[in-house]
């Protein structure tokens, strides 16, 4: 074989090697589940916002209006916003529907589907849209996300992992542990079922690729599940991988930061400095590398520029929402790339 037939012959190698590459990737889809509470489950709001011109003083007054302050529709129609939102709707102004990232939701009825918005409460968004959008850009594979949240629910109790033993409060020792356990059982159910859930990705390799959490909002009400909660997370991130069969799972923690960047002293602002030590390898060395975390109180919307003045479901804020996906998103892409 001359030096020529060579070069070719491995040149042919190496592209039969990159095609089946290109082809096995195409079969594998990249899962990332997103887990919490009712900031998971998404209260942001898409069309309607806050009424510039809201008088409660006035008969018939309307506090909220398609396209009003707050509402992910506004962020597309202010001058400051609409550059920097602009992929989220095609040139008519429809949602864009992603023909790559397909997502499975324990909201209301267990919506699933194309990633667009209504995957939230009602038809609202939560951090999946922004998620959803950045990971789905950055990876060659198709992305399924699994959501399994439900509103109210407490780490100390509702998703309270094995290693952590029985809970030291009153109340249903059955309730223990049951949202951690519904959470394995959604995960198992739309794996094993796939084809039935989304045909399109019947057939297709399942690799789970990563897990977000956004929760802490019910913890925060009780200083003793405060105290507890750091052992709890970090119980948490190593059931789930032991439940989950992956080794080192990347962990992405999106503090529970509705409190605002204003906010001084007291046991949720003590939580949000423990949910991001989870990603300081400092005080997590056995995390070092394959869990980070994300600091949302810099996305709180006063009052005036939300939807609502709820303090909690972070004002019904589409902005706010949207921007702990992208950044949870960032995040694991980041966790990824090591």
């Amino acid at each position: 074989m001359n030096r020529l037939t060579k070069i070719m012959t491995v040149a042919a190698l190496a592209t039969t090697a990159y095609a089946v590459s290109v082809q096995a990737a195409s079969k594998t889809v990249k899962v990332f589940i997103l887990a919490g509470q009712s900031n998971m489950v998404g209260h942001g709001k898409v069309e309607d916002g806050r009424n510039p011109d809201y008088d409660k003083n006035k008969p018939g007054a309307k506090r909220e209006i398609p396209g009003g302050i707050g509402g992910l529709r506004y962020l597309l129609t202010n001058p400051k916003t609409a550059d920097q939102y602009k992929h989220l709707a095609d040139a008519d102004g429809k949602w864009v529907v992603r023909d790559d990232v397909w997502i499975y939701s324990t909201t209301d009825r267990g919506e699933k589907g194309p990633l667009t918005v209504g995957f939230g409460a009602g038809r609202w968004i939560g951090p999946e849209l922004g998620f959803g959008h950045v990971v789905g850009d950055q990876l060659k594979e198709p992305v399924l996300i699994i959501k399994t949240a439900w509103g109210g629910k407490s780490l100390g109790v509702d998703f309270r992992p094995p290693s952590s033993g029985k809970s030291p409060y009153k109340g249903d020792p059955e309730n223990v542990g049951k949202f951690y356990r519904d959470m394995l059982s959604t995960i198992k159910d739309v794996r094993d079922n796939l084809g039935t859930y989304f045909p399109e990705l019947k057939g297709r390799k399942l690799e789970l690729a990563g897990f977000g959490w956004h929760q802490g909002w019910n913890d925060g009400c009780n200083a003793e599940m405060v105290s507890e909660y750091e052992k709890n997370m970090a119980n948490f991130i190593k059931d789930v991988r032991k439940d989950l069969g992956v080794k080192d799972l990347p962990f992405v923690i999106a503090n529970t930061g509705l409190i605002g960047l204003k906010a001084k002293g007291g046991v949720r602002a003590e939580l949000c400095e423990i949910q991001m030590a989870m990603g300081n390898p400092k005080k997590h060395p056995e995390f070092a590398g394959n869990v980070a975390s994300v600091e949302t109180r810099g996305f709180k919307r006063a009052t005036e520029q939300s939807p609502s003045g709820f303090g909690y479901h972070w004002n019904h804020s589409g902005e706010s929402h949207f921007l702990v996906g992208d950044a949870m998103g960032k995040a694991m892409v980041k966790l990824l790339s090591k």
